[in-house]
């Protein structure tokens, strides 16, 4: 059975710290921003008020916390509130990505910058049930390294929007892609996690599906989605299915495997029907268009061919071709911290030598 040890043997996992209930622990809490002057105002001082308490609350190890702001490329007013924030209150800190790199991209610069021994990430529109924390670290400090935020209740969406939820995962599990059904981004990871995170160095992120595959100990937290407080949704429809895409091609080669199977189909098919024509021309038993089989037959033939090759090929070029752009996957223009700072130059120097 996993108790959540770490082999100190392993070269991956050495000098990872294992959750320890008996010593302190600090805390920080990762929110990607965009396009959010709206909701900040509103979200900064429930999270304030609701870590300030947990820490001075003597039934947990919690010393102390840290929110850090990530603005993705925001054109509002957004960086400039997390500024003044971060002035006026020193358990916040901002980071500003130098353009928009998506969702996914923003939550993991800060999760690439957090240093604490917990990080917790969340989205900024206080959605997530922030009650849902504390049983997220009480399960922290009972030994798992991931604690999941999973919805159990979808009375509040729409019926196109929980259509669309219900496509996606379905379509998510057609394609092969291991994800935990109504996940989002809503978890708390330990530090021994955050750390074999780091280790992988693929551009093609989707964090729903590669966080919970990192081997350690889980524990599922239910909650029910809130209202948003303020501002509008950002995630639209196209977004919706760049993110599945995105999270296909990172976890999965069905798509190509389908290519493939096509081109197999066609080809026996096409095998099938020359059989077919061969024996009503021997035997005799049907009438035969002239012309049809010289011509119908060698372009079903070579069009499966063709297919099957070149989904044999995808099989291995898919795999490699993001990977070996090697591109940033995030750019840290600005920090309100020199310390946030530091921490964006290792990690951009990590991904340069990766």
């Amino acid at each position: 059975m996993d108790d959540g040890s770490v082999n100190q043997n392993d070269p991956l996992t050495a000098g990872l710290a294992k959750p320890r209930a008996h010593d302190p622990y600090r805390a920080d809490i990762v929110i990607p921003c965009y396009q959010e002057e709206e909701a900040l105002p509103h979200t900064v001082p429930v999270l304030l008020d609701f870590f300030g308490k947990l820490v001075a609350d003597p039934g947990n190890r919690l010393a102390g916390f840290r929110v850090i702001l990530v603005d993705d490329g925001s054109s509002d007013r957004t960086w400039p509130i997390i500024s003044a924030m971060a002035e006026r209150h020193p358990e916040i800190e901002g980071v500003k990505l130098s353009r928009n790199f998506g969702h996914q991209s923003a939550m993991l610069a800060g999760l690439m910058i957090a240093d604490a021994d917990v990080v917790i990430t969340m989205d900024a529109d206080l959605q997530d049930d922030i009650a849902a924390v504390a049983d997220m670290i009480a399960a922290y400090e009972d030994g798992s390294h991931l604690a999941l935020g999973v919805r159990n209740d979808r009375s509040s969406d729409s019926t196109k929007k929980e259509g669309s939820a219900v496509a996606y995962y379905r379509l998510m599990r057609l394609m092969g892609a291991n994800i935990v059904e109504n996940h989002a981004d809503f978890r708390l990871m330990s530090r021994t996690a955050l750390d074999a995170l780091k280790q992988y160095r693929e551009v093609n992120v989707f964090l729903r599906g590669l966080i919970p595959t990192l081997g350690f100990p889980v524990k599922l937290v239910y909650f029910k989605r809130n209202p948003r407080v303020a501002g509008e949704v950002k995630y639209t429809f196209r977004k919706l299915v760049r993110l599945a895409l995105d999270g296909i091609t990172s976890f999965s080669v069905m798509p190509l495997r389908m290519i493939a199977f096509l081109g197999a189909l066609i080809f026996a098919g096409t095998m099938i029907v020359t059989l077919l024509f061969l024996y009503l021309y021997f035997a005799e038993r049907g009438e035969v268009v002239p012309g049809w089989a010289s011509t119908v037959l060698p372009m079903l033939f070579l069009g499966g061919v063709q297919l099957l090759s070149i989904g044999i090929l995808g099989e291995y070029v898919g795999m490699v071709y993001l990977e070996t752009k090697r591109r940033p996957r995030f750019i840290v223009e600005e920090t309100t911290s020199r310390a946030l700072a530091e921490n964006a130059a290792l990690e951009a120097r990590r991904s340069m030598q990766g």
